[in-house]
C-alpha cells in the first residue's frame, strides 16, 4: 500500500471518530439520557473515569459542532504530516488533558473534545518550531490561519468553558512535539545542480579542457 493511500485510510479514522461523537450525542438526546456521570470531576475518585470518556461527551450540539470541524482539520493535518507519531500523540494529549483537569481543575463537570483539539493545535504549532522543515511550517500556517483563536483557549476568559482541559491538552501536544520531533520523516531537500560543488568542479574542468 502506498504512503498516500495509508494516510488517506488513517484520515478516515478521524472522520469515524467525529461521527461517533455525533452518535453518542444523538443517543443521549433521543433517549433522554445523561452521560454527565462520565465527565471528569476534579478531585473525586469516581471522576477519574472521565479521563477516558469525557472527550466523547458534549453538553449540546453547539458544543459538538464547535469541536467537530477543528477535529477534522487538525486531525487531518496531523495524520498527513506526522504518520508515525500521530496515534501516540493523540493518546498522550487525551490522557494528559484528563489527568491535568482531574488534578487541578475547578470543581465542576468537565467534558468535551476541546482538550484534544487544543492539544492537536499546539502539537502542530510546536512541531514547526522544533522540526523547522517546509511541511511542518506549512501545516502550522494552515492551522493558525483556520483556528488561530485556539491559542487563547488556554486562558480563563469564560467561566463556562473548561480552559483547564485546553491548557493541559496544549501541554500534552507541545510535549509530544518535542518528544517525537525526530520520529517522522522530513522531506528530502532538493539540491539543484548549481548548488552541487562536484557538478560545478566537473563543469569547470570540462570548460578548461575545451
Amino acid at each position: 500500500m502506498s504512503e498516500s493511500k495509508q494516510k488517506s485510510n488513517h484520515f478516515w479514522y478521524i472522520i469515524y471518530f467525529v461521527l461517533f461523537l455525533w452518535v453518542v450525542k444523538s443517543v443521549e438526546e433521543l433517549f433522554s439520557l445523561q452521560f454527565s456521570f462520565l465527565a471528569v470531576r476534579p478531585g473525586e475518585l469516581s471522576g477519574l473515569i472521565g479521563v477516558i470518556f469525557a472527550p466523547l461527551l458534549h453538553s449540546d450540539y453547539d458544543h459538538l459542532i464547535a469541536n467537530s470541524l477543528p477535529l477534522l482539520l487538525l486531525g487531518g493535518l496531523v495524520t498527513y504530516g506526522y504518520p508515525i507519531s500521530k496515534w501516540k500523540t493523540i493518546a498522550i494529549i487525551w490522557i494528559t488533558s484528563g489527568i491535568g483537569v482531574w488534578l487541578f481543575g475547578r470543581p465542576s463537570y468537565h467534558l468535551g473534545a476541546s482538550g484534544l483539539v487544543s492539544g492537536l493545535f499546539y502539537f502542530i504549532f510546536a512541531a514547526s518550531i522544533f522540526r523547522r522543515d517546509k511541511v511542518s511550517i506549512a501545516l502550522m500556517f494552515i492551522a493558525v490561519l483556520m483556528y488561530g483563536g485556539i491559542m487563547l483557549g488556554i486562558l480563563p476568559w469564560d467561566p463556562k468553558i473548561s480552559f483547564e482541559s485546553h491548557f493541559f491538552g496544549a501541554i500534552g501536544g507541545a510535549a509530544c512535539a518535542l518528544l517525537f520531533r525526530n520520529q517522522d520523516p522530513k522531506p528530502i531537500p532538493k539540491v539543484y545542480d548549481w548548488e552541487n560543488e562536484d557538478v560545478i568542479e566537473q563543469s569547470e574542468d570540462e570548460f578548461w579542457k575545451e
